[in-house]
């Protein structure tokens, strides 16, 4: 039996999550970063006074990342303890530094500090993702601005917008969502060093009763490590109602693309837009002909994972009994990295989709055509006003005629005579050349063709600029 083909694989690790962001998430990621927050924690507490030596510090950098695997799991096997089998492989790498690895730290200084790390870099990879996709879809909407199209309300035909103007509405959720995004990490605390239950006590002892000293290691431990706030109190661990505000933004991250890719889906049906296919691509084992929008399928089917995983979090941050409890651990581990996965899957989704997204002008004319006279309507009955009719007579001839108009459509299947029906009405009293004017599609649109312009030179350009400038700004900071 091969044993690589016989065990489950997570699907997000093996199909959809980019490498950027499986690595994020890896052991070699994850216990890295104990032994930098180790070796932060040793060199803060040296600066302040313990007696540490750089030898001790320099032995702990030498090994950073040759991590012995089977060991470790061996010692979490001896202790049923993760972070101590971690500390006692690194110890037995480090003779000279042993004594003072994780000295005054509980596990959550190690676990909660790298659990927030990861947060935030995961953050801004979904960030530069989120605008990068906007940025595609920027583009897409000005080329598309002036191309007119059914509008649809409750999936009925209502009046015409433009294919631009409705890439707007996607862009501007997406835009909430990255807003969103950009605050939370602007706003993510680092938990710092702060004890068994929060209070600080082991470092106080460490420095003989000095709070100043303590406060001091607290915040710079806090900034070697990038961070730039700083939770003023805690329990033992961060409160997870970060891992509920962050999985709140990326569930509505969802919404939005699940929005996006539904609508992709129902233009895909109507023949108007299409997602991209390959040329060698098959729609359907069985029907040769199909050219299923399996793309944007997967991307509805991630976002809705992603907006069932914000639920475990938020019932998980409710949960947390006085300055800790262990029932949030397995979950947690599920939850937020699947959803960060989840988001960076959908989002190359969206972004791939977005960049090829095929519009057919002459079948979304052709369904304007067959819907625009229902639409005249109203103008129809002003022109009729303005000639001296009555606007409440106009109103019920021109009602009768668009029913009977319209079955003829439904029930005979043929074409939408509503127009040669008001032309031959003489009560109604608008000859063909005035009925015709009255049809020009341009008139139809309203401000959409400069809301798109004016959107996304006020809003959209912007923020995109916004973003670029925070992730460049905040990638000098972190020194992990």
């Amino acid at each position: 039996m091969n044993k690589a083909t016989s065990i489950y694989v997570n699907p997000l690790t093996e199909r959809y999550a980019s490498p950027e962001m499986l690595h994020l998430f890896s052991p070699d990621y994850k216990f890295g970063t104990w032994r930098k927050l180790w070796i932060a924690l040793a060199e803060c507490e040296k600066d302040l006074g313990l007696p540490i030596s750089q030898e001790q510090i320099d032995e702990m950098k030498a090994h950073i990342a040759d991590i012995d695997y089977d060991r470790v799991r061996a010692l979490e096997k001896q202790t049923r303890h993760d972070v101590m089998a971690h500390v006692l492989g690194l110890g037995e790498l480090c003779p000279k530094a042993r004594p003072i690895i994780h000295l005054g730290a509980t596990s959550a200084y190690v676990g909660d500090n790298t659990d927030l790390i990861q947060t935030r870099e995961a953050c801004l990879i979904v960030i530069r993702r989120v605008a990068a996709t906007i940025a595609v879809l920027r583009d897409f909407a000005l080329s598309n601005k002036d191309v007119a199209t059914l509008g649809f309300t409750h999936f009925q035909p209502a009046q015409l917008v433009t294919v631009g103007k409705r890439a707007c509405l996607w862009m501007q959720d997406l835009a909430m969502d990255l807003e969103d995004l950009i605050h939370f990490v602007e706003r993510i605390p680092f938990l710092g060093v702060k004890g068994t239950t929060g209070t600080q006590a082991s470092f106080l002892s460490l420095f003989e009763g000095n709070h100043d000293r303590v406060k001091e290691l607290d915040l710079a431990v806090t900034k070697k490590m990038g961070f730039g706030r700083l939770l003023p109190v805690a329990g033992q661990t961060y409160p997870r109602k970060i891992d509920a505000q962050a999985l709140a933004a990326l569930s509505g991250l969802a919404q939005s693309l699940h929005k996006l890719a539904n609508d992709i889906r129902l233009l895909q049906h109507l023949k108007e837009i299409e997602e991209p296919f390959e040329s060698t691509q098959i729609g359907s084992s069985a029907m040769a002909y199909k050219r299923n929008p399996m793309r944007s399928e997967r991307m509805t089917s991630l976002a809705r994972f992603i907006i069932s995983l914000s639920q475990s979090t938020a019932m998980t941050a409710a949960e947390q009994w006085f300055e800790r409890t262990l029932d949030d651990s397995a979950n947690k581990r599920l939850a937020v990295p699947e959803a960060f996965l989840a988001a960076d899957a959908c989002l190359q989704l969206a972004q791939n989709i977005c960049t090829g997204l095929v519009v057919y002008p002459n079948v979304i004319n052709k369904h304007i055509q067959e819907e625009l006279p229902f639409m005249a309507t109203e103008n129809i009955i002003m022109a009729g006003v303005k000639k001296g009719g009555d606007r409440q007579a106009l109103h019920e001839q021109i009602r009768q005629h668009s029913h009977a108009a319209g079955l003829r459509v439904k029930m005979d299947a043929k074409n939408n005579d509503l127009l040669d029906r008001i032309i031959a009405d003489k009560q109604i009293g608008l000859s063909r050349t005035e009925v015709e004017a009255l049809m020009r599609i341009e008139e139809f649109v309203g401000r959409a063709p400069q809301q798109v312009t004016e959107y996304v030179r006020d809003c959209i350009d912007p923020l995109l600029e916004k973003a670029g400038q925070f992730g460049a700004a905040l990638d000098a900071t972190v020194t992990v």
